[in-house]
């Protein structure tokens, strides 16, 4: 079925036909949550590319920020050769890109080149399978991501060649909520809103954040597959508005010491017979909701710690972690109170769980898949989660702090039998490397590393 939005292939071939479109991206994502692929001439892409896809080098699931290629990993090495593996379009996801010319982006999964199944530690590929998981105990997932983002006046090239010093917000107050500060913006944002909703991606709003220049885009909610695709392409659209416009935005999750962070948080829920499976009769604080509910609930929470690098997969995630800043430092849940790292919201069909602990650079493809895996494992297991909390998590020193570095939270990921029991050895090992060569190349760092590293591309 078509999804909202999206083109068909026989609207393509009429758009190609009409020279409405000549160019086809083939996007997937990296690691870092990066879009990578190829642009394909349309006409050939009908022809030659629509059933068959197209290849790409297996380095590039190896490879770190600046392309290197990275060893010890499994999959692809020099010792292999770096070969290739398939990327096979999925059509459903075939959407007009408004803000480049003439041009559809269609997201891809990575397949094995030699045999016909998903390539296992592909991040969409293991999303999907968490989905597979899900399907199977009788529920779908819907799901939002929502991305805070801050934006200044120079352009990338621009903060490259400063060594990302003495940036200008494109604010100079704080602007949460402000209209007027918001106005000063809207050359991009109502740009970016535009852009979006005719791409296939339908928006809510765009606001003010606390931050100097920080600001928020929401769209809307969707199957949790749908919407991991949808957060890709938004972040690209972002990107390339703001380097059209020669100014700059970043995604990082604490761009500066003295900045708030950027967040992502999760919103996810459960249906099943086409009903929100988290409504019911329980009574837990002030809620109403179903076993289910609590026990998706306990899981989510329980396993926070094992899954934190598909959370906040950068040195810089963890920066973000400073109490009374906004950004969650502690693991409790709550009724619609944003100290917690969890927050209930919504009622009746619209009952969701919203997971404040991501941050704006994680991969949404691993941190739904992190979710889903421990939601679900709380159901079989029955997880309770601990007692509903009130009052200011800041301050609680009973409760248990998030891992405080990447170092740590690769540590946990590596040596629980919970990862491996959900996403198996192979993929914890693959990441696991992943995350140790991140800190790695940290170590080696000089000053303003992270800015460098992860201002434009994370």
């Amino acid at each position: 079925m078509k999804k909202h939005g999206t083109i068909s292939v026989e609207t393509l071939r009429e758009l190609v036909e009409a020279n409405k479109i000549d160019t086809i991206v083939l996007g997937f994502t990296d690691h870092y949550g990066r879009m990578l692929g190829k642009r394909m001439d349309a006409e050939f892409f009908i022809e030659n590319a629509l059933e068959d896809g197209a290849h790409a080098c297996d380095y590039l699931l190896t490879t770190d920020m600046e392309m290197e290629p990275v060893q010890g990993y499994a999959m692809a090495n020099w010792n292999l050769g770096y070969g290739d593996f398939h990327l096979i379009p999925d059509l459903h996801t075939m959407r007009k890109a408004s803000w480049l010319r003439k041009t559809a982006i269609i997201t891809c999964d990575v397949y094995q080149n030699q045999r016909h199944e998903l390539l296992g530690v592909a991040p969409r590929s293991i999303l999907r399978n968490q989905l597979s998981q899900c399907a199977d105990m009788g529920y779908s997932s819907m799901a939002a991501s929502e991305l805070e983002h801050y934006l200044f006046e120079q352009s990338f090239r621009e903060c490259h060649e400063k060594n990302y010093h003495e940036l200008k917000p494109v604010g100079w107050y704080l602007e949460d909520y402000h209209i007027l500060q918001g106005t000063r913006t809207e050359f991009f944002h109502s740009a970016a809103r535009k852009h979006l909703k005719k791409s296939g991606i339908p928006v809510e709003t765009s606001k003010g954040e606390w931050g100097l220049g920080q600001h928020e885009l929401n769209i809307c909610y969707a199957e949790t597959l749908e919407m991991a695709d949808r957060h890709m392409v938004f972040k690209q659209c972002l990107k390339e508005l703001a380097d059209q416009m020669k100014i700059s935005i970043t995604f990082m999750a604490k761009y500066h010491a003295d900045s708030a962070g950027s967040s992502c948080h999760l919103h996810i829920s459960l249906w099943k017979e086409g009903k929100n499976a988290f409504i019911g009769n329980k009574r837990l604080g002030p809620i109403e909701a179903s076993e289910e509910f609590q026990w998706f609930l306990g899981g989510w929470m329980k396993y926070v710690p094992d899954l934190m690098p598909f959370y906040a997969p950068t040195i810089n995630s963890y920066k973000r972690y400073v109490d009374a800043s906004w950004a969650p430092t502690r693991l409790a849940w709550s009724h619609d109170n944003r100290t917690a790292g969890f927050r209930v919201v919504g009622q009746g069909k619209s009952l969701r769980i919203e997971c404040r602990i991501p941050g704006a650079d994680c991969n949404p493809y691993l941190a739904f898949a992190a979710s889903l895996a421990s939601g679900l494992e709380g159901i079989r297991a029955q997880i309770e989660p601990p007692p509903i909390f009130s009052g200011d998590a800041y301050a609680d020193e009973s409760l248990q702090h998030v891992p405080k570095s990447l170092g740590e939270a690769a540590n946990l990921f590596r040596n629980s039998a919970f990862t491996r029991k959900a996403f198996g050895d192979t993929v914890v090992d693959h990441y696991a490397h992943f995350f140790d060569e991140e800190v790695r190349a940290y170590e080696k760092g000089v000053t303003d590393w992270e800015r460098k590293r992860y201002f434009e591309r994370i």
